[in-house]
């Protein structure tokens, strides 16, 4: 990350010039990413600035690529996995020095006096200028957001993340959205010793959704069409494995189940997995179908059923994630790839062809 002139912004935050790092953008809309430069903003009196190591690639950054949810601002540089190390820090940052292992998701800032932000969960902010994304995004400064597919950034020292010595770069990655994404209705939801907990699809979300309830104690029940993965789903801590296209499955599991994490966009049926809750469990959607979801009323009226969406988790829930995953010896079941085979990857897990989650090699930037 190279600064430029010590020209400023006319921002009272700013302390030095504009810097540029080196990064990979899509153009317009469905193009291929290629090798660019863009500009981060100054680094500000509370700024941290990151030399990225690892991003880990979402499913989220193929649908922005494509203006799935929405019109993108282009060039578009992706990524909110991100892993690196502190390389310098504004004058009154305290919270961090410079070689610390941090972590940036999915939010680079908000507005942090609504209720939801004072209760730390920052990703449902109401307040002026709402969360500010961490690409594709405009901050409260006017400037765009760029991701994590780059060589550095700029992030507030609020909203960056500590990554335990315990876990490495490269594979703690994927937890700052997919891990955190899982981990939230696990906590909020009380998976642990005792109750049981099933996901649906055994995919970047659902590895992880897999290990973390396994890991706090939960008897967990992969459901996905097909056995494929039955050997990866019990090695990854999963008590059963059924295949959703085996219609006995909805007979012999119906109501077992205290917690359902659907971790799949497909169009499924929701009122069959509902049939499978026990009396006052819920069903947490995750994934973002194309079509709106569809359900029978009397399946949440029969055992007084809920079904329930939820986002990433907020600042304290990502850490709290974090430690939780190093105290348990939890990562993502990755592969690394250059940054030449970025567009590769993006096929790749538009086809489902990964186990589980990429992560690009940021020195290969």
């Amino acid at each position: 990350m190279t600064a430029e002139t010590t020209e400023t912004t006319g921002n009272t935050r700013t302390t030095t010039g504009f810097r540029t790092v080196t990064a990979y953008a899509a153009e317009r809309p469905n193009g291929p990413l290629v090798r660019t430069t863009v500009r981060r903003r100054a680094l500000g009196t509370r700024d941290v600035a990151i030399d990225v190591h690892f991003t880990g690639i979402c499913h989220t950054d193929l649908h922005q690529v494509a203006e799935d949810w929405g019109a993108g601002t282009f060039p578009m540089v992706p990524g909110h996995e991100i892993a690196g190390v502190v390389s310098e820090v504004g004058p009154d940052v305290t919270r961090w020095k410079v070689g610390d292992r941090v972590g940036v998701g999915c939010f680079v800032d908000s507005c942090r006096d609504c209720a939801n932000c004072r209760a730390g969960l920052e990703q449902y902010c109401t307040g002026e200028g709402g969360t500010v994304w961490t690409y594709n995004s405009t901050g409260h400064d006017g400037l765009t957001t760029y991701g994590g597919y780059s060589t550095g950034l700029v992030v507030d020292e609020a909203y960056v993340l500590r990554i335990p010595d315990a876990l490495p770069l490269d594979a703690a990655a994927p937890l700052l959205c997919a891990g955190v994404t899982v981990y939230s209705p696990l906590a909020h939801w009380g998976a642990g010793p005792g109750r049981r907990v099933a996901v649906i699809g055994l995919g970047g979300l659902g590895h992880l959704g897999v290990k973390l309830a396994h890991a706090l104690g939960a008897e967990v029940t992969v459901l996905s069409r097909s056995t494929r993965k039955r050997e990866d789903a019990l090695r990854l801590g999963a008590d059963d494995h059924r295949a959703t296209t085996d219609p006995a499955t909805f007979t012999e599991l119906a109501g077992r189940f205290d917690l359902i994490l659907n971790t799949v966009s497909a169009d499924l049926d929701l009122t069959a997995y509902l049939g499978l809750l026990r009396v006052d469990g819920t069903l947490v959607q995750l994934g973002a179908p194309e079509k709106p979801v569809r359900v029978s009323a009397g399946a949440l009226l029969d055992g007084r059923r809920s079904l329930a969406g939820s986002q990433v988790g907020g600042l304290p829930e990502t850490q709290e994630m974090l430690d939780f995953c190093a105290a348990q010896g939890v990562t993502a079941e990755i592969e690394l790839v250059g940054a030449d085979r970025i567009d590769e990857a993006f096929r790749r897990l538009a086809e489902g062809d990964v186990r589980y989650r990429f992560v690009i090699d940021a020195s290969t930037i």
